[in-house]
C-alpha cells in the first residue's frame, strides 16, 4: 500500500506540475472555471474533474478498493468487534479527545479559508488561483500521508489508519472552490461535502468503527497497509 501511495504521490506532482504549465503558458485552458463554459468546449481539465469525482464516489461505495484502511473504517466491512463494547467509558473518551482534535483542524482551515475568501473578493487572487491552490491541496494530502502529516501534532493520531479526519481530505482539498462560481468548482466541492457529511455521519452513529479499541481491524498487530514507518509488532 505505501509503494501504491508513494506511486500517487508522484502523480499528483506531475498533474500539479502539468496544471502549472497550463496555468502560465495556455491560460485559456482554465476557462473552464467560468460558469457554464464546463459544457461549452473540452479542457484537459475535464480528465481531472473526472478523476477527483471517481476519487470521491470511492469514498462513498463500501466496496473493497486499493486504498487505505484509514479511508474505508467506515464501512461495516471493515469493522472486527473487540471484546470491548461499543458503548463503552473508554470509547467514549477517546471520541471526546478526538472531536476536540478534529475541532482544532476544522477552525484552523475555516481561518486559512477565510483568508483565501477574502483575497479572492479584494481581486488579489481570481478563479485560476483558487483552482491552482486545490492543486496544490491535491499534492499536499499525499504528502501528509506518504511523508509527515502536521495535523498529527494536533490531533495526536498514531498513524493514519486510526485518524479521525482522514476522509476531510477532498473537503480540505476543494474548499478554495467554494468562492468560485462555475459548474466545474462548485459540483467539485458540493461532492466533497458530501463525502464529508457521510464520513461525519458514520463518527456518529458508529463510533466504534474508529477506535482500535472497538475495532481490531485499526490494531498495529492487523495492519496490512503499512503506511507508517513502524516495524509490525508481534501477534
Amino acid at each position: 500500500m505505501r509503494r501504491i501511495y508513494k506511486f500517487r504521490l508522484i502523480t499528483r506532482c506531475l498533474i500539479f506540475i502539468a496544471c502549472g504549465v497550463m496555468y502560465l503558458g495556455r491560460p485559456e485552458a482554465l476557462d473552464i472555471l467560468e460558469a457554464d463554459h464546463f459544457f461549452k468546449s473540452f479542457s484537459p481539465l475535464h480528465l481531472l474533474w473526472a478523476l477527483w469525482m471517481a476519487d470521491m464516489a470511492g469514498q462513498l461505495i463500501p466496496v473493497k478498493q486499493p486504498v487505505a484502511l484509514g479511508s474505508q473504517k467506515l464501512f461495516e466491512f471493515c469493522f472486527a468487534k473487540t471484546e470491548e463494547t461499543g458503548h463503552s467509558h473508554r470509547l467514549k473518551e477517546y471520541m471526546a479527545g478526538a472531536a476536540r482534535g478534529a475541532g482544532k483542524v476544522l477552525v484552523i482551515w475555516s481561518v486559512l479559508t477565510a483568508v483565501l475568501g477574502f483575497l479572492y473578493f479584494s481581486d488579489r487572487i481570481g478563479d485560476k488561483e483558487l483552482f491552482m491552490i486545490s492543486v496544490f491541496f491535491y499534492v499536499c494530502d499525499l504528502i501528509c500521508v506518504v511523508i509527515w502529516c502536521p495535523f498529527r501534532l494536533l490531533m495526536k493520531t498514531r498513524c493514519c489508519t486510526t485518524c479521525r479526519i482522514f476522509n476531510w481530505d477532498h473537503l480540505m482539498m476543494f474548499s478554495p472552490m467554494a468562492f468560485v462560481r462555475g459548474f466545474y468548482a462548485r459540483s467539485l466541492f458540493v461532492m466533497s461535502v458530501l463525502v464529508w457529511t457521510v464520513w461525519e455521519a458514520s463518527v456518529f452513529f458508529h463510533p466504534e468503527r474508529f477506535w482500535e479499541g472497538t475495532n481490531a481491524s485499526l490494531k498495529c498487530k492487523n495492519c496490512g497497509d503499512r503506511l507508517c514507518w513502524r516495524p509490525r509488532p508481534g501477534r
